[in-house]
C-alpha cells in the first residue's frame, strides 16, 4: 500500500475504527432491518407472496456477486474513495428505496444498495487493517465484528420499532443520517491509501457474470411458484427452464472465465485444493440457506398467523439475537479445546433439531414454547458455527490468501442464503396452495389469496393453516439441510487444540 500526498486533519486511530465500524453497522443492520417489515412491504406495494423476496433476493445477490470485486477495489483505487464511493451509493439507493411507490423501483434500489455494501463493506476492513498493526490489530477487528454483529441483532427490533410507530420506509431512510455522518468524517480525516498499478487487474467480468447466472438462476426458482390463470408453473413449465438454464450457462460461463479469461480471477480455482477451505464453504452455503430462511418464514408466521404487529414481531426476535451472541462467545471460547470440526458437528446437529421443533408448528401453536423454544435452538447454533468455519476456512489456506478465502465464505453465506430462501420460499408456496386446493373445493388458487393483509373474511383459517402447511415444509427440508451440513463437515479435517489456526492472521466474518 502507498499512502497518497494529500493531507487531512490527524484524526486519532478511535475515530478511523469509528468510521469503520459504523458505516458496517449499517450495511449488516440493513440485511436484518427489513424482515419485520416484510409483510407490511408487500401489502403497500402489492407484491405476490413469490415476489417479496426479491426485497432481500435483489441486496444479497448484488452483495454476494460483487463481495470479493468489492474487496479488492480499495487496494486499488484506493481506501477512502472507496469507501466514499460506497458510502454515497449505499445512502442515495436507501433513499430510492424509501421512496419507491411499485415493486419494481424497491427491487432495483435494494439491488444498488447490496452493490453499494459489497463496496463499502470490505473497505471498512481495510481501512482497519492498514490502520492498525501488531497486537492493537486483533482487538480492532473484535470491535469491527462486535459492532457488525449487534448490527445484526439490533435489525428486528429496530424494524418492528420504525414499521410499528411510524412506517417501512423509515427503515430505509435510517441510513441517510448515518451514511451523511460517517462521509463527512472520512472526507476530512481518512487518509487515503491504494496499492500501486492495481486497477486494470479488477475482474469485473467474473462479478457480472456470477451475479447474473446467479440471478437467473434463483428468477427461475421463484417463477415455479408463480399463479397464471389460476395455476401454479410448476418445475415443467418452459419459463422456469428457460430462466434456470439461462443462469446455469451464466455461472459455466463464470467457471470458463476465472479459469481461462481472467488474468486476476475473482475465485482462483486452485484455493479449492484445501480440503478444509472446502468443507467450511459446503457447510456455510448449507447452513446460509437454511438460516437466512427461518428468519424470512418466521416473519410472516408470526405476523400473518399470529397475527402479530410489526412492533411485537420484533421484540419478538430478540432472544434469537441474544441466542446468536451467545452462540458465538461460547464458540470463540471452546475453539481452542475442541477444535474446530467437533464445534461445527456440534452446532450444525442443534441447528437441524431445531428445525425439526419450528416444523411441528401449527396455526394455533404459542410463542411459547412453541415457536422460540426451537428457534432459540438454531439461534444458538448460529452463533456456534460460524467461527470454527471462519476458522477451518482461512486455517488451510496461505497466510496471504487468508483474506481471500475469508472472502469466499462470506459469498458462501450470502449465496446460500439467496438459493435456499429461492427453493424454500417456492416448495412452501406450493404446499400452500396444495393444502388450498385440497380444503377449498375450488380447482384455482387465486394469486394473493392468502396475503396476510386481504384476506377475504371466510378464508381467514383456511389461509392460516395453508399457510403454517407451507412453513413446516419449509422448516423440515431445512432439518435435511443442516444434516446434510452435518455429513458435510467430515470433509473438514480434523485438527487439535494444538495446531489448529495457531499464528494465523486474524479471521473476519461478517455476521448475519
Amino acid at each position: 500500500m502507498a499512502e497518497s500526498t494529500t493531507s487531512h486533519r490527524h484524526a486519532p486511530d478511535g475515530l478511523i475504527l469509528t468510521i469503520a465500524c459504523i458505516a458496517q453497522f449499517m450495511v449488516v443492520l440493513d440485511v436484518s432491518i427489513v424482515n419485520v417489515a416484510l409483510p407490511t412491504i408487500q401489502h403497500d406495494l402489492h407484491f405476490s407472496y413469490s415476489g417479496i423476496q426479491w426485497v432481500l433476493n435483489a441486496y444479497v445477490l448484488a452483495f454476494a456477486g460483487f463481495l470479493l470485486l468489492g474487496g479488492r477495489t480499495a487496494d486499488f483505487f484506493g481506501r477512502r474513495k472507496v469507501y466514499l464511493s460506497g458510502v454515497a451509493l449505499f445512502t442515495a439507493a436507501s433513499v430510492a428505496a424509501g421512496l419507491a411507490q411499485t415493486d419494481t423501483q424497491i427491487i432495483i434500489a435494494r439491488a444498488v444498495q447490496g452493490l453499494g455494501g459489497a463496496i463499502l463493506s470490505p473497505a471498512t476492513l481495510t481501512i482497519i487493517i492498514t490502520t492498525f498493526a501488531g497486537p492493537r490489530l486483533p482487538k480492532a477487528i473484535g470491535a469491527w465484528s462486535a459492532v457488525a454483529g449487534a448490527g445484526g441483532a439490533a435489525g428486528t427490533l429496530l424494524g418492528g420499532i420504525l414499521t410499528g410507530e411510524l412506517s417501512w420506509r423509515w427503515i430505509f431512510f435510517i441510513n441517510v443520517p448515518i451514511g451523511i455522518g460517517v462521509g463527512v468524517l472520512a472526507a476530512l480525516y481518512l487518509q487515503e491509501m491504494r496499492a500501486q498499478n492495481g486497477a486494470s487487474k479488477l475482474d469485473v467480468g467474473g462479478s457480472v457474470l456470477i451475479t447474473l447466472g446467479l440471478t437467473s438462476l434463483v428468477y427461475g426458482i421463484v417463477s415455479v411458484s408463480s399463479v397464471v390463470n389460476g395455476h401454479q408453473l410448476g418445475w415443467g413449465s418452459s419459463k422456469v427452464l428457460t430462466w434456470i438454464g439461462i443462469g446455469i450457462v451464466l455461472l459455466a460461463a463464470f467457471v470458463a472465465w476465472e479459469q481461462k479469461v481472467a488474468s486476476k480471477p475473482l475465485v482462483p480455482f486452485r484455493i479449492f485444493h484445501s480440503r478444509a477451505l472446502t468443507g467450511a464453504d459446503l457447510v456455510m452455503l448449507l447452513v446460509g440457506g437454511a438460516f437466512f430462511s427461518m428468519w424470512y418464514f418466521l416473519t410472516f408466521y408470526l405476523q400473518g398467523v399470529l397475527h402479530y404487529s410489526a412492533l411485537k414481531a420484533g421484540f419478538s426476535f430478540v432472544p434469537m439475537a441474544l441466542a446468536i451472541v451467545a452462540g458465538a462467545q461460547v464458540s470463540s471460547r471452546l475453539i481452542h479445546h475442541h477444535g474446530v470440526r467437533n464445534l461445527v458437528l456440534s452446532g450444525s446437529a442443534l441447528a437441524t433439531a431445531g428445525f425439526v421443533g419450528l416444523s411441528f408448528i401449527h396455526a394455533s401453536s404459542t410463542y411459547f414454547p412453541a415457536v422460540i423454544i426451537p428457534a432459540v435452538v438454531c439461534a444458538f447454533a448460529m452463533g456456534i458455527l460460524f467461527t470454527p468455519l471462519a476458522t477451518a476456512a482461512t486455517s488451510g489456506v496461505d497466510r496471504s490468501e487468508s483474506g481471500l478465502a475469508s472472502g469466499i465464505l462470506n459469498t458462501s453465506r450470502q449465496v446460500g442464503g439467496s438459493l435456499g430462501l429461492a427453493i424454500l420460499a417456492t416448495l412452501a408456496s406450493s404446499a400452500t396452495a396444495a393444502y388450498f386446493l385440497d380444503h377449498s373445493g375450488t380447482s384455482r388458487v387465486p394469486e394473493g389469496i392468502c396475503n396476510a393483509n386481504h384476506v377475504p373474511g371466510g378464508l381467514v383459517q383456511l389461509c392460516e393453516h395453508a399457510q403454517t402447511t407451507g412453513f413446516d415444509r419449509a422448516f423440515l427440508i431445512s432439518a435435511g439441510i443442516t444434516a446434510t451440513a452435518f455429513l458435510a463437515t467430515f470433509l473438514i479435517p480434523k485438527t487439535t487444540k494444538e495446531n489448529h489456526v495457531a499464528g494465523a492472521p486474524p479471521i473476519a466474518v461478517i455476521p448475519e
